[in-house]
């Protein structure tokens, strides 16, 4: 599961980063809840494992954290959110 959680904010990265290029900024209307799922699986996988193998999920928060926040901000500078 944390695998899973690591490879999901690799992909909300991944998301947000193409959601940067012009003309592709509604593209953070659909990474934002993607985004929100992955930070939820990450939470239930850091939630789940022992206290010493808790690397891969809370990377997986930072990244789904990251990714939402940048996300939001995108989307309120190319006036997506007024």
């Amino acid at each position: 599961m944390q695998i899973l959680s690591l490879a999901w904010g690799i992909f909300a990265l991944l998301g947000l980063f193409v959601g940067f290029i012009p003309c592709l900024g509604a593209l953070n209307w659909l990474n934002i809840p993607f985004s929100i799922a992955g930070l939820i699986l990450s939470i239930i996988a850091y939630n789940k494992e022992l206290p010493g193998r808790r690397s891969a999920a809370a990377t997986g928060i930072i990244l789904c954290a990251i990714a939402i926040l940048l996300g939001a901000k995108r989307l309120v500078m190319g006036g997506g959110i007024l």
